[in-house]
């Protein structure tokens, strides 16, 4: 039996995620109360329920008591479940914004407690899920229909058994990305920026791509970060991993983390039929993806 369980911050995505796994066959259930878990799981583990699979939304509207013992709750489930917690989540300025151009009202904001406070405080509220979370998405950059991609990329295909690995560039300056699983920072190439002619391009044009394979430096750092993944992506995928992020990092996220996240994903995508890959800082194309 096939368990989705879905938490993040309120404004983060997890409806959207629900509505997408809903749509790919899964009993779904939103706003669970979370001592109610168990009882669940063991009634569509008994063939109860006929769907794909079961996805259960738990998050901040739960007692807090509730939530602090998630991790007992989850000992309690049968151990054939093949489970996955998914928890989303996305910068506070972020969150904050989608609140005020949607005029909800926060779950934990009151009089006493403005919306800023409230995003703050529900963090601290989901911890227990966060930190049992097996998946973890940053939507801050997302629109829905990324989101949406993600769920089926990351989640989906994770059922061939597969470990799904993404490669995702980011720029330095807006911070790392929370679902980076390994960090490389490849601000030590020649930055593309300074010639004025690649300044507007990015690392997917041909042009900053030539500019790239020119230096040596460039060459010798992918070779090693290939080498260093050759060796240990398939230590994750034996450690039973089902998915992990790989950022490339440059300092604003447009030419020399693209390049080289762009020559990995080519580099092993043969390797691992469910690696994808995202340009986090790229808003020129749709999602700044491409799919394996």
């Amino acid at each position: 039996m096939r368990l989705v369980i879905i938490s993040g911050r309120s404004g983060s995505g997890k409806s959207t995620a629900l509505h997408q796994l809903e749509d790919e066959g899964f009993y779904c259930i939103d706003n669970l109360p979370a001592t109610l878990l168990p009882a669940l799981v063991e009634r569509a583990h008994s063939g109860a329920l006929s769907a794909a699979g079961l996805a259960v939304c738990i998050d901040a509207r739960n007692a807090h008591v509730d939530l602090i013992h998630f991790s007992t709750l989850l000992g309690e489930l049968p151990g054939d479940v093949k489970m996955d917690i998914l928890f989303l989540d996305a910068e506070d300025a972020s969150l904050i914004k989608r609140f005020s151009e949607t005029r909800r009202r926060h779950p934990l904001s009151s009089e006493d407690t403005p919306l800023a406070d409230a995003i703050a405080h529900e963090r601290e509220i989901l911890e227990p899920i966060a930190s049992a979370a097996s998946l973890v998405i940053d939507t801050s950059q997302m629109t829905i229909y990324e989101l949406r991609s993600a769920i089926r990329e990351r989640l989906i295909g994770s059922q061939s058994g597969e470990i799904s690995v993404l490669f995702q560039s980011f720029g330095f300056k807006r911070g790392l990305p929370t679902d980076a699983d390994l960090v490389f920072d490849v601000r030590i190439l020649p930055n593309p920026h300074w010639e004025k002619s690649l300044r507007l391009k990015s690392g997917r044009d041909p042009e900053v791509v030539a500019f790239l394979e020119q230096q040596p430096l460039a060459l010798d750092l992918f070779n090693e970060i290939a080498d260093f993944l050759d060796s240990w992506l398939p230590r994750y995928r034996d450690s039973n991993r089902s998915y992990i992020t790989v950022a490339v990092g440059c300092t604003g996220g447009q030419h020399r983390s693209v390049y080289l996240a762009e020559k990995l994903y080519r580099r092993f995508r043969h390797d691992y039929p469910e690696a994808n890959l995202r340009h986090r800082e790229l808003q020129d194309a749709p999602g700044g993806e491409a799919q394996a």
